[in-house]
């Protein structure tokens, strides 16, 4: 990574401070880029979840392990809660979706409030035996009684194929039929998943980000207050492939005695540690047994600490520091926060980091926890900041009602936020594609096969904020 003028800023810089500069290329098609990385993360794609209640649910953690990236459930998760999404998720197909399932005799009510809790758009009606007989979508139950019966507005044509059926023949099996939808049965006939035909072809541009038995992986998040070892224990003992320690301020003492303890019970998988923002905080965490390092501090959508305290650094500068230290000493650096449009992700892996880490930009996808709810302007899903007094009384449940309230007087973070569900993108598999064609995109435009050569090559120059509104399309025109 150089600048244009030969040396670097003085002062830091953000990701909207930024621009790439365009090299000689013989990079001829965006297929060509290998976006995989090498931080123990096995993801195929550089994207994480971050691990927020109103984002990293199972229904996401599957999804975007499907498509190589990563998902951390987050720490204020009970063990059992915890251990039932990773099951859930390591039981899943690497191609098949899992849809939401009804029965004949369920109601309308029902197939309306599940239909939106996948992108596909349908839900599959079963027998008792759990074989397809139907499937019911959004427009089928438009004006109909709410209190009638699934059995009444179900559509029994369907295409029903082998699970195992090659995904290519799945989307010829399609063809331009109206649902767009194959139901996929195993060899006794009962419902194994839905693939539509856009997943047929994500199937040949995505590697699954899957563990060395073949199933997805998915990470879990741990705090640094109680039992930090037994927790991590149990979390890897249900088959949790990575751990992040997880605290507002990293770079403390309490953060590096308890990520040493857990370093040291040898649990076998890759801890990421943070968040910090600066060289000393990424080495003592590195000391400390981390092998990935969470950079960011208050450039998140949900996070006020910056306005509230004053604490933190613009993005770029954090992340380029801290990765430029880390990967002296052999470990890698997440950028974690900030990131609102393609651009800035492919910023924050010019600038050295092996992942980018995405929360809000997900929480308004049909894939996440919330219900889809309507205002005035529009479908929207409820989200918050996990240092909020929302979160913070999650995480406090098991305190007394004094400390509960003590703790409540203290926020640095949004309860609630309307995130809009984007009609053009609404899940999450849409906005991985929206990502991954813009960081492919920069990647010829800067002569580079892989994310390594991306940050060995890249040319970045600094603009104005004249120079960033340049850059905006404009769809009405002039």
């Amino acid at each position: 990574m150089r600048f244009i003028e030969g040396h670097r800023p003085t002062h830091d810089l953000t990701y909207d401070d930024v621009f790439i500069v365009p090299n000689r290329s013989d990079v001829s098609s965006r297929f060509d880029v290998d976006l995989s990385t090498s931080d123990g993360s096995g993801t195929t794609i550089p994207l994480v979840v971050a691990n927020m209640t109103a984002v990293a649910g199972k229904r996401m953690a599957e999804t975007v392990a499907r498509r190589g990236g990563l998902v951390v459930l987050p720490q204020d998760l009970p063990i059992e809660a915890a251990a039932a999404s990773i099951a859930f998720v390591k039981s899943r197909h690497l191609v098949a979706d899992t849809p939401v399932t009804l029965t004949p005799s369920d109601s309308v009510t029902d197939a309306v409030a599940l239909i939106p809790k996948r992108s596909h758009g349908v839900a599959v009606v079963v027998d008792d035996d759990g074989r397809p007989v139907g499937v019911v979508t959004e427009k089928r139950c438009r004006d109909v009684d709410r209190f009638a019966r699934v059995r009444e507005v179900l559509d029994p044509d369907i295409v029903t194929l082998p699970v195992d059926t090659p995904p290519r023949e799945v989307f010829d099996a399609l063809g331009d039929l109206h649902l767009g939808v194959a139901v996929l049965v195993d060899a006794d006939g009962r419902l194994a998943g839905v693939l539509n035909r856009v997943g047929a072809l994500r199937h040949a541009i995505y590697e699954p980000n899957v563990d060395d038995a073949g199933a997805l992986r998915i990470a879990a998040a741990v705090g640094i207050n109680g039992d930090v070892v037994g927790k991590a224990s149990a979390l890897v003992a249900a088959g949790a492939d990575l751990l992040v320690m997880d605290t507002a301020h990293g770079h403390q003492e309490k953060m590096l005695t308890a990520l040493k303890s857990v370093a040291d019970a040898g649990l076998g998988v890759p801890i990421a540690a943070g968040n910090v923002v600066s060289a000393e905080g990424t080495l003592d965490l590195i000391a400390a047994g981390a092998s990935i390092i969470k950079v960011g501090v208050g450039p998140g959508a949900m996070c006020t600490t910056r306005m509230m305290t004053g604490v933190g650094r613009p993005q770029f500068s954090a992340v380029a520091e801290c990765a430029g230290v880390a990967a002296g000493h052999g470990a890698s650096v997440w950028a974690d926060g900030g990131v609102r449009h393609p651009r800035d992700v492919a910023l924050a892996l010019a600038a050295g980091a092996s992942n980018v880490m995405v929360g809000s930009w997900f929480a308004g996808t049909h894939e996440s926890p919330g219900d889809l709810l309507e205002d005035e302007h529009g479908t929207y899903k409820v989200s918050f900041g996990m240092a909020s007094k929302r979160a913070v009384a999650a995480r406090s449940s098991g305190d007394s009602p004094y400390d509960r309230a003590r703790k409540s007087l203290f926020e640095e973070g949004i309860s609630t936020s309307r995130i809009r569900l984007d009609h053009d993108r609404p899940g999450v598999e849409d906005l991985i594609d929206h990502i991954c064609s813009g960081i492919r995109s920069t990647a010829t435009y800067t002569g580079s096969r892989s994310l390594r050569e991306l940050h060995d090559k890249v040319v970045l120059g600094i603009q104005s904020p004249a120079g960033f509104a340049e850059g905006r399309p404009l769809p009405g025109g002039w």
